[in-house]
């Protein structure tokens, strides 16, 4: 298609495009009495409009059966987890049985680490992305110094090249396979949280099972967000937040994924707690621990029902909608918000370089800019006029226009904000 920088062209997209109703079912902060134009998904997804709806439900059978409700209520809370199974393993491209809601991400990596990071011998290294995102990287430190190993010898960090922005996949094969048979585990930012490069996850999952380790994936940046086929792929496990391009609200619920050949089994090492303990006997309070047949049995203390609600209302939409049609919009309105800026960059003395890889199958929603000769008081300026974005040092703006709410009109006005913007400062 070809694109133009003009608000006639834009309204024409949004009017062909078939996500375009969805946009109605956020909520939108406002600045200056307009809605923000919002590109801050990829940190916290706006609020749906059916949220308040469902954590009403809870509070109602709260008040009205007390206790009760776990059994009673409409959506029981005994179970209530057990409604994502089906929808979520749409999203992440697995089976109903190897998806679980728990605990928040953080935590579910380190209980998840209990299982897969099992150093022994010389196999006790984890290979890992340079500057993974912050947690991730104490997460990792923790457990290696847990196990009495040195992280600056365990952590086995994969580079960029010199000069470049994003990883090369060879790169990382290489180094899984120099590490060889000394590697205990490959765990990666599916999405890097920096730059917005996708890791070609299928190929570096066999490279790490080739070398006999477990290979495990963050998906923060992928969940809701890019195609997933972790049942295909092999992988071994994953986690994911919700409150990302999945709109579950602020520190909300986790999801995890395991493998279903790690599933019924005892002998696993696994952190374990009372709602992992077999359903149907859960209630008799028996001292021996029979885990679910699911990845439910990684499950240790009873689900946060407030908590799971509004993650629930979300993925109602993503299971209406699906990640196809999602995808689909998420190509488009990047690229037309690639274009715009351009666009605006032929017209103004300054210039973007976007740091995100060009190809479509390298990245998902985020564009990553570089704003050379511009500072922090641009990021300002913009947040002033209600383009709502993020800023990482030392002078990136990253952009993600979601798909279920983002419009391409967005995408033309943030284009003209952003040359306001940068003129203004110009003629001072």
């Amino acid at each position: 298609m070809q694109f133009e920088n003009s608000r006639k062209f834009a309204r024409q997209l949004d009017k062909e495009d078939k996500l375009s109703k969805y946009r109605d079912e956020f909520i939108f902060p406002r600045v200056n009495g307009k809605e923000v134009i919002y590109f801050v998904g990829n940190s916290l997804g706006l609020q749906p409009r059916s949220a308040k709806k469902y954590v009403d439900e809870i509070m109602k059978d709260w008040a009205e059966l007390a206790v009760e409700g776990h059994f009673y209520a409409e959506k029981s809370w005994w179970d209530y987890h057990e409604r994502f199974s089906e929808k979520l393993a749409k999203v992440v491209g697995a089976n109903p049985s190897e998806v679980t809601v728990m605990n928040t991400l953080t935590v579910n990596l380190h209980l998840l680490m209990v299982s897969f990071y099992r150093p022994s011998g010389k196999r006790y290294k984890i290979i890992c992305e340079e500057k993974a995102f912050p947690s991730d990287q104490y997460m990792i430190s923790s457990q290696v110094r847990f196990h009495g190993y040195d992280p600056d010898d365990a952590i086995v960090e994969i580079k960029k090249r010199d000069g470049e922005n994003n990883f090369r996949t060879e790169d990382v094969l290489e180094k899984i396979k120099e590490v060889g048979e000394e590697c205990a585990l490959v765990l990666i930012g599916g999405v890097n949280y920096y730059t917005g490069q996708v890791f070609d996850m299928e190929t570096i999952t066999k490279a790490g099972h080739d070398v006999g380790a477990f290979v495990g994936w963050d998906l923060a940046h992928g969940a809701g967000n890019i195609e997933l086929k972790l049942s295909e792929w092999n992988v071994d496990f994953a986690a994911w937040c919700s409150y990302k391009y999945m709109n579950s609200g602020p520190g909300n619920a986790s999801g995890c994924f395991i493998n279903q050949k790690y599933h019924n089994k005892k002998d696993i090492p696994r952190f374990e707690g009372w709602w992992g303990h077999n359903k149907e006997r859960r209630f008799l309070m028996e001292p021996e621990f029979q885990p679910e047949p699911t990845a439910d049995a990684w499950q240790i203390s009873n689900a946060p029902i407030l908590a799971m609600a509004p993650y629930l209302a979300s993925l109602e939409m993503f299971d209406e909608v699906g990640m196809p049609a999602l995808i689909e919009k998420r190509n488009k309105i990047v690229a037309y918000l690639e274009f715009v800026l351009h666009e605006i960059d032929k017209d103004v003395d300054s210039t973007f370089e976007i740091i995100t890889p060009a190809e479509q199958e390298n990245r998902g929603t985020q564009l990553s800019v570089f704003l050379h000769g511009e500072g922090k008081e641009l990021f300002r300026y913009l947040m002033d006029k209600g383009v709502i974005t993020d800023w990482r040092e030392p002078n990136v703006i990253r952009l993600a226009p979601a798909p279920f709410y983002c419009s391409f009109e967005d995408m033309y006005n943030f284009g003209q904000i952003l040359k306001e913007g940068i003129l203004s400062k110009q003629k001072t």
